[in-house]
């Protein structure tokens, strides 16, 4: 293995790159079939291969019925944020942690239905691994079916199927939560679509590697980059997968 290899896989698995001290959840969307493509890079049947240390150990993602586009790489950044910081560009379906020499690891996200976004600048208040869902007072209002996990009830416990998946990125601005999270999804066939109602989901394994780069505190934004044909050649247009309405 050569030194760009080896480079290469350390960013991919979360060793190498910046020293980093190191919306809530959706709902369950239609399984969408998808085309097998194969011939991936090998590597990534690592980087999407089964993670049995974890509390509630993670299946293997079939990455090979994902576009490409949307696995966890190192592109050159182009956010124009300084280093050290997430970009959720809404427009293409990717979040950006931007690195020192104009790179960023970049991940392919789900992102929420149109007029339930949240956009702006804030910060990664803190951190959860596993964590417990509790849907807002306004969402239960909308689906009563909730009920059970309100605040009063504990929210919903821990687990493959929690709507906020392994990890969860908790958003604030100007000191307040923003309600909105960054966060682990089994779900991996809605990545790069539009699926819920605000959220930001990532892959499981995905928000595991940045749970591990990223601090308390790091800053977000969240934005609308340049079309498609000038960040990448052909990704695709938003497009949106029906899923129970008014979620976070």
């Amino acid at each position: 293995m050569n030194n760009n290899e080896t480079t290469r896989r350390s960013f991919l698995f979360g060793t190498g790159g910046l020293a980093l001290t190191a919306l809530a959840g959706c709902t369950t969307t239609p399984r969408e079939t998808v085309e097998t493509r194969p011939g991936v890079d090998p590597y990534y049947a690592e980087v999407y291969g089964p993670k049995p240390d974890e509390q509630f150990p993670l299946p293997a993602i079939p990455y090979q019925k994902i576009d490409p586009q949307f696995y966890r790489q190192m592109v050159e950044n182009p956010t124009g944020e300084r280093p050290g910081t997430i970009v959720v560009d809404t427009a293409n379906h990717f979040l950006y942690l931007t690195y020192e020499n104009n790179q960023a690891m970049r991940y392919g996200v789900g992102l929420g239905r149109a007029g339930f976004e949240w956009a702006g600048r804030g910060v990664i208040q803190y951190k959860r691994q596993w964590p417990r869902w509790t849907p807002p007072d306004e969402m239960i209002a909308r689906q009563p079916e909730l009920a059970p996990y309100s605040s009063a009830n504990g929210g919903m416990a821990p687990g493959l199927m929690n709507p906020l998946g392994a990890r969860a990125l908790y958003i604030f601005k100007d000191g307040r939560d923003t309600i909105y999270r960054l966060h682990g999804s089994p779900e991996w066939w809605t990545i790069g679509k539009s699926v819920s109602s605000g959220c930001v989901r990532l892959m499981n394994q995905d928000i595991v590697d940045l749970y591990n780069r990223v601090p308390d505190g790091t800053p977000i934004v969240v934005t609308s980059l340049a079309p498609p044909s000038q960040v990448m050649a052909g990704a695709p247009a938003p497009q949106i997968v029906a899923g129970l309405p008014g979620t976070y």
